[in-house]
């Protein structure tokens, strides 16, 4: 993607990331010191962004947060539209390439639930219903997306699945070193326990702390991958998870 240099813009999306990653509402000195610029410059900036209702000013401190204008125009339309849409040609560009098919999943009220599925071009695949609901436990892509929820989170899910009670204690010990697992390596590989002779290999669209809000999973046929086509179809899964997340905006962009 070509480089191009827009200082003002630049400037002014230093002061709405600045101003969202500050714990209490900045003063204009504060914001100067911060992005290393002048308080004139920041200023006239912030003159716009009020008056365009994207920072709000304290009338007593007369210091600065954010409105809800960003939160309103990012609801405009639903998130999960939005994900469709981003992944639909990186999903089907990713099906052609590997030759397996693929789908994408969200948690959705503790089920896992998948959104969308790209078919394989072979005439022999491997097909997952759209709409299908799996306990999260019990699936790869449902572990995955486990792994990278907040403690609170992870506790309110457990703690509501109907599946965990019924967990021996060794069974509860694995679950948790799995979960580790995949914090650590960033995917994560399993033995299907839905279809036995079949294994999924799944990454997050998104990055903890930015946004996981998805999975991407292949499954395939234990014995029809050995261990270096396997790593060859994790690197396609991670490049399209990749190009889905910059679509959506919820890569780290280096600075």
């Amino acid at each position: 993607m070509p480089k191009y240099n827009v200082p003002a813009l630049e400037k002014g999306l230093d002061i709405l990331e600045a101003l969202s990653a500050a714990s209490v509402p900045m003063s204009l000195s504060d914001l100067a010191a911060k992005l290393n610029r002048t308080s004139g410059e920041i200023f006239r900036m912030l003159v716009v962004l009020e008056r365009r209702a994207y920072v709000v000013r304290d009338p007593a401190s007369a210091n600065y947060t954010l409105s809800l204008r960003l939160y309103e125009l990012a609801h405009t339309h639903s998130p999960v539209d939005q994900l469709l849409r981003a992944a639909a040609l990186p999903m089907r560009q990713l099906a052609e390439s590997v030759r397996e098919s693929c789908h994408l999943s969200i948690l959705s009220r503790g089920r896992l639930v998948v959104l969308q599925q790209v078919e394989s071009p072979e005439k022999i695949r491997l097909s997952v219903e759209v709409g299908a609901q799996f306990p999260p436990i019990h699936s790869t892509s449902g572990r995955l997306l486990l792994a990278f929820l907040r403690p609170e989170e992870l506790e309110h899910i457990l703690n509501a699945d109907p599946d965990v009670p019924s967990l021996q204690p060794r069974e509860r010990s694995r679950l948790s070193a799995q979960l580790d697992d995949i914090r650590k390596n960033g995917y994560a590989i399993f033995d299907s326990e839905t279809r036995p002779g079949m294994k999924d290999l799944s990454v997050p669209v998104g990055q903890p702390g930015v946004g996981i809000i998805a999975a991407l999973c292949i499954p395939c046929l234990l014995g029809g991958k050995d261990e270096s086509g396997q790593r060859k179809i994790l690197r396609a899964l991670q490049e399209c998870a990749t190009r889905i997340g910059d679509s959506l905006g919820l890569q780290l962009q280096a600075r």
